[in-house]
């Protein structure tokens, strides 16, 4: 194959390189196509433009695979450990016994959040939308942990991580506890990261929530199975940030906020809702993706298609086989899960969404199991944030360490009016 591609537009030509990953991924490289060229490249939503080169995390929409560092996402489903999934995006290796040990004692010191941290909840109204508390309260902790702004080495990012990673589950607990007006648990160092997390949602004083075994599975594969992918719109968000050199809290916090969008985050929120429409309007499957198919109809098949994969989410089925597992367990019958899996045969065997390769998404039973578990709809963009944030930290760090870092800058295609004089208020029609 050629290294270069020539482009060719009236007098002008001009060779561009052609750049290849380690899976053959093949890129035109365009960075000096301006400079050269005077033209510059028009892709709304960036689908067809590569922003980096990163080593975190591979995808094949087509094939439906998805690596962490190499390590096929199926692997980390028998033995889910989210703090080891993030110390490999983080840290590029799976963690040594002595580097996880040492990591998850860290954790278990950060816990706790200054006690003039916890004053800031009161001034949220009890209605307030969690993930604007979320990121209102990484930001505040940059205020808390000044000495935390410049990290130049692995070392502090390692010691920034944990703080991170660990002061987050308690955040969005307290968000939680606020909003119901329930008393603040602190977090328990004789417990584990998941359990930790639910003691502090779900704990009462003197009435200790103990984490079972399957519950703990679920919520840490939730976590691991968000924990990155790719170049999505909050990672973007994070790495365009970064950019500019702000510092890890303020980054991710902005990555919050993209997330927080339903288009990115609250995608599972929807699905829920749509199934619960079915329930509750005694519709069958069957008629609601009739109605989906209707170009007249305001129905939609949430949960199905995704920008990236054209073949199943490798993350889907996952998740559907931990939602069989953890509502067998809890002895539960929740009938919108029969729901799920009943459109989920009709879309897989209807030519209409084959034919578009519409197969379910990551979001299509992430919901099903946060409800079995308890956690309210308006968190699971929470518990998305949680689980994506070693994601973002990862990318941010990577960007760092880029010595061809530069400040993200996009162009555009300017289409307003021509040059235009000013005219004074008193003559104006």
């Amino acid at each position: 194959m050629s290294d270069t591609a020539k482009l060719t537009l009236g007098d002008i030509q001009q060779e561009l390189p052609v750049i290849e990953g380690t899976e053959c991924e093949r890129g035109i490289d365009i960075r000096q196509l301006r400079a050269r060229t005077g033209l510059i490249a028009y892709d709304p939503g960036y689908g067809n433009t590569g922003s980096c080169e990163s080593a975190i995390t591979y995808i094949d929409g087509e094939k439906g695979i998805l690596r962490y560092r190499g390590i096929p996402i199926e692997q980390f489903a028998e033995n889910p450990n989210f703090i080891e999934v993030a110390w490999l995006l983080i840290f590029g290796d799976l963690p040594s016994e002595e580097e996880y040990h040492s990591f998850a004692a860290e954790l278990k010191v950060h816990a706790n959040l200054d006690e003039g941290m916890k004053h800031q909840f009161e001034g949220f109204p009890r209605s307030a939308p969690p993930m604007a508390i979320l990121s209102a309260m990484i930001n505040a902790l940059s205020c808390f942990h000044p000495e935390l702004h410049e990290l130049e080495d692995a070392e502090s990012v390692r010691s920034t991580t944990a703080r991170l990673l660990s002061k987050i589950r308690t955040i969005a607990a307290y968000a939680y506890r606020h909003s119901r007006g329930l008393p603040y648990m602190y977090p328990d160092p004789k417990l584990r990261y998941v359990p930790n997390f639910l003691h502090m949602m779900f704990s009462r004083p003197y009435d200790e929530f103990l984490c079972d075994e399957t519950v703990r599975d679920a919520v840490n594969l939730v976590l691991i199975l968000h924990a990155d992918h790719e170049q999505n719109c909050s990672t973007s968000t994070v790495r365009m940030v970064g950019s500019s050199h702000a510092n890890l809290f303020a980054s991710c916090a902005a990555g919050v906020c993209a997330l927080w969008g339903p288009l990115h985050g609250g995608a599972n929120v929807e699905v829920l809702r749509m199934l619960e429409r079915i329930h509750q309007g005694k519709i069958t499957p069957e008629e609601y993706v009739r109605l989906a198919k209707d170009k007249e109809s305001s129905a939609r098949l949430m949960g199905f298609g995704h920008r990236v994969y054209k073949n199943f989410d490798p993350r889907a089925k996952i998740l559907g086989q931990m939602a069989e597992r953890l509502l067998s367990y809890t002895g539960k019958n929740d009938p919108l899960l029969d729901i799920a899996r009943r459109l989920e045969e009709i879309a897989l065997e209807d030519p209409y969404f084959v034919e578009r390769k519409l197969y379910p998404n990551v979001d299509f039973y992430s919901g099903l199991i946060l409800r079995a578990i308890g956690i309210p709809t308006n968190m699971f963009t929470v518990m998305f944030s949680m689980g994506r944030l070693p994601g973002w930290i990862a990318h941010w760090w990577e960007q760092r360490q880029n010595g061809d870092n530069k400040i993200m800058r996009p162009r555009q295609i300017y289409t307003g009016r021509n040059q235009n004089d000013y005219v004074p208020l008193a003559k104006r029609p």
